[in-house]
C-alpha cells in the first residue's frame, strides 16, 4: 500500500514541481499605472507574485493563470494573455 508521502511528494517539493505548463493564460504587468498597492502579491493564491516600487511581475514557472491578480487591480495595471505553448 502506497502512503501519502509517496504518492503526493515529500513535503515542501512544491519547488519541483513547476505547475506553469497548466496555464491558458498568463498575467501581464504594464508597469503603467501601478499605485504600488501590492494587491497583487496578497492575492495571489500561489504566492509567486513579487516586486516592489510599482515594478511587479509573476514566476511563470509557477503561475497558473487564475488570473485573481489581474481581477482584483484597482487600475487595471495586469492583464489576462493567452498562453502560447
Amino acid at each position: 500500500m502506497q502512503t501519502t508521502k509517496t504518492l503526493y511528494g515529500e513535503p515542501g517539493s512544491s519547488v519541483q514541481n513547476k505547475t506553469g505548463s497548466w496555464r491558458t493564460e498568463r498575467p501581464v504587468f504594464l508597469h503603467k499605472t501601478c499605485t504600488d498597492c501590492f494587491l497583487c502579491v496578497l492575492v495571489c493564491p500561489d504566492g509567486v507574485v513579487f516586486g516592489s516600487n510599482k515594478i511587479y511581475d509573476v514566476d511563470l514557472d509557477y503561475c497558473k493563470g487564475c488570473g485573481i491578480c489581474a481581477e482584483e487591480c484597482p487600475v487595471k495595471d495586469i492583464v489576462m494573455e493567452r498562453e502560447v505553448k
